[in-house]
């Protein structure tokens, strides 16, 4: 540790020199004086939007736009978004994540692209976001209970995908984006292709990805107890494919706006082939070797469909917005037949699934919202009322969770009070329903069933008929004070979550994890309570921003490993029960930035969460997946070269601690150390602007555990050095 701190700070002050003796050098050329006073124009313009929101709101918003996620480019959005203090995510491979905001995921935190809750299977580790992050142009975080604006799901915070802009009027052009990585030889592009007139407009967008076997530091991995050798440090059959379309069309006048949302989202992935699946240790290592790009057994494949349509209109001093939308999540998971328990050691060939396909999810959703913003003197008040209709079958020949029918609706007003140019209130209430009804479901297959002494065969009855309901009031209050640079916030507010049907109802062997995994009929709504605080400072040369919070769970939903096995479905896996316990949390984030000189400046981003758990059987522990505290150091160069724009050069080393509060069968973690770095720039071509990015991830190839990771659990390290380099050239001409 020593030694790589001391390597870093020795580069450190090596580039600070000749840095600073650059910048000497360059301010004393009269010829790129222009260049570097439009460069600040256009600093404090982009600055402004995301300035304004973060005083106007009590809660904790960090916004982030399409020039952050190129730079940051990662294998999906939430990886490129986890740079972000507070934000992390829960990765399977180099390309599938899920969001974890200080700390919540799952169904705890929400998804929102272009106004349309993302509802996919969110529930399951191993299930990424079905987003395409090259079409994602702003994203919003908000940290902490959003109840009151999204309903149920979101206690734990939201990521809010905002619509792209439109194209200017008399416009005709696009963009190609270019990118590979040296890790798993990934080659990625993706087409946009735009259009308007006066009024009328259209906004496409093609994107394709074809990735191979990612590489980690190591050329053994331990499944538990069994050593896994890897040829050429490759995890085998983690490869993948991606293929998107979006396309957005409508009309905009002056006081009517109506636009129209299409997007298809498939992913082909692998799992890695010795960790899935009832016999790890029978994997073909031959076979799977032989390529590092093909896709065998098991694997995952999913297709998300979305269809919406928002229309926003003014009538007086009210502005108006519908919202109407559908989206399908289709998704298979393949693993090669083989029996336990009961099952018949030969497949069938009568049954309805075929012999490889373990499980199948088909979930459809409709949704409608509606809501109205006025103002009344220094009132802005909002109203709204949103529905949504789910219905999720199931297939295969393995069953986790049954097939469920699902109904919320809620109701909320939110009003922001302007006291003066620097007090600003806000206040919020809304009320949700939610209706959840699950199908019974019966084993396809027979089991012995002993009863007074005889044993018959029966076929077990794994998920009964049930429809549970639930409501409730959630409420948020906020104040922003404003004086000058100065800028304070806090707000206090509840949230609430009804439980899903895999929490209700779950009643089988997870191959992924090898547990058993049953649910709980009796569980209560999730509630929370939570109190956020924010000050933040901003001068010419110096920021900084704390924003701590404090978090109180009377029935926080959890899967508790118990001490039964299972009798019926084979190999004696462990159960899991699903409990509620009273939960305690709190944590900060805090970042600071400080500029040397105009171009030259330094950051440090910081996070910290504890967690316990106050009653229950798990008493006096901390929650699954806590991410430990950790500390990111940077360095940015962004210098002022005529024939370049926005040029920059950044280095950043993080330190995470060990985390040594778990939930067993979780497994303490060391602490790690890792650097990367990152220069890019836009080259001037005519009217338009190439940008180029380039990173190197893990710069050392630093052999390190994430404990947040699908594959923490058997030890597996992250990625290794990884060179990132992506390309955007835009092309746009005038009618």
């Amino acid at each position: 540790m020593k030694n790589a701190l001391s390597m870093y700070w020795r580069f450190c002050f090596l580039l600070l020199g000749l840095l600073i003796t650059t910048e000497a050098v360059s301010q004393n050329k009269p010829s790129e004086k222009k260049p570097e006073i439009k460069e600040l124009d256009e600093v404090l313009i982009s600055n402004n939007a995301a300035q304004k929101s973060k005083k106007e709101e009590s809660l904790n918003v960090e916004t982030v736009n399409n020039s952050f996620i190129q730079r940051n480019l990662g294998g999906s959005l939430m990886q490129s978004l986890q740079k972000l203090p507070g934000v992390k995510t829960i990765s399977i491979g180099s390309g599938g994540s899920k969001p974890l905001i200080r700390g919540l995921s799952f169904n705890q935190v929400i998804v929102v692209e272009n106004g349309l809750k993302h509802e996919g299977q969110q529930w399951g580790a191993d299930h990424g976001l079905e987003i395409d992050q090259y079409a994602v142009n702003r994203v919003e975080i908000i940290k902490g209970p959003s109840s009151f604006i999204y309903g149920s799901d979101a206690v734990g915070g939201a990521i809010n995908i905002k619509p792209l802009p439109l194209p200017s009027q008399n416009t005709f052009g696009g963009s190609v984006d270019l990118t590979g990585k040296s890790n798993n030889a990934q080659f990625g592009s993706s087409i946009n292709l735009f259009g308007r007139n006066e009024n009328w407009f259209f906004d496409s967008r093609v994107t394709t990805m074809d990735y191979g076997d990612y590489r980690v530091p190591t050329d053994v991995v331990h499944v538990y107890s069994y050593a896994v050798p890897l040829y050429k440090n490759h995890l085998r059959n983690t490869a993948g494919k991606e293929l998107d379309f979006h396309l957005s069309s409508g009309y905009s006048g002056e006081r009517f706006k109506s636009v129209f949302y299409f997007s298809n989202v498939h992913t082909k992935s692998g799992f890695f082939a010795n960790a899935h699946g009832l016999e790890p240790r029978n994997v073909d290592l031959e076979l799977h070797d032989k390529s590092s790009r093909d896709i065998l057994m098991p694997y995952q494949q999913v297709n998300h469909l979305k269809v919406s349509n928002t229309t926003s209109f003014q009538l007086g001093n009210h502005a108006f917005e519908t919202q109407i939308g559908f989206q399908n999540n289709f998704r298979r998971e393949y693993s090669h037949y083989v029996n336990h328990g009961y099952m018949p050691p030969i497949y069938p060939e009568d049954k309805y699934a075929p012999q490889d396909l373990e499980r199948q999810y088909d979930k459809d959703v409709w949704s409608f919202s509606v809501k109205d913003e006025f103002r009344i003197d220094n009132h802005q008040i909002t109203v709204g009322s949103n529905v949504v209709f789910q219905q999720n079958e199931i297939g295969g020949w393995s069953f986790l969770i049954p097939a469920f029918t699902q109904f919320n609706a809620g109701l909320f007003a939110y009003d922001k009070i302007e006291l003066d140019e620097k007090w600003l209130l806000n206040g919020a209430v809304r009320y949700d329903y939610g209706k959840i009804k699950m199908k019974s479901y019966y084993d396809w297959f027979q089991s012995p069933v002993s009863e007074n002494n005889q044993t018959e065969l029966e076929y077990l009855q794994r998920s009964q008929d049930l429809t549970k309901t639930f409501d409730s009031f959630t409420w948020s209050i906020g104040a922003n004070y404003n004086p000058g640079k100065l800028s304070l916030k806090a707000n206090l507010g509840s949230s609430f979550r009804m439980p899903i049907a895999k929490e209700l109802a779950s009643n089988g062997v997870n191959y992924h994890y090898f547990r058993f995994e049953k649910g709980n009929p009796n569980l209560d709504a999730e509630r929370s309570y939570q109190l956020d605080l924010g000050m933040e400072w901003k001068a010419q040369n110096f920021s900084f921003q704390l924003t701590p919070f404090v978090n109180y769970f009377p029935n926080f939903i959890y899967l508790n490993p118990t001490s039964a096995h299972d009798i019926y479905y084979g190999a004696g896996n462990q159960v899991f029960e699903y409990e509620q316990s009273k939960v305690f949390r709190y944590g900060a984030e805090f970042q600071t930035r400080y500029y040397f000189l105009k171009s030259l400046s330094a950051e440090i981003g910081a996070e910290y969460l504890y967690s316990e758990q106050k009653s229950g059987s798990k008493k006096g522990y901390t929650l699954p997946f806590s991410p430990p505290p950790s500390v990111l150091f940077g360095l940015n160069y962004e210098p002022q070269i005529s024939f370049l724009k926005e040029p920059y050069f950044s280095v950043d080393y993080r330190f995470t601690a060990q985390q040594n509060n778990i939930v067993p069968p979780e497994k303490k973690t060391a602490e790690s150390h890792v650097f990367n770095v990152a220069f890019g720039s836009k080259i001037k071509t005519g009217k338009q602007d190439i940008s180029l990015n380039i990173q190197i991830q893990n710069l050392f190839n630093t052999r390190y555990l994430n404990h947040t990771s699908f594959y923490r659990l058997i030890e597996l390290p992250e990625a290794g050095r990884n060179i990132i380099v992506s390309m955007k050239i835009p092309f746009s001409f005038l009618r």
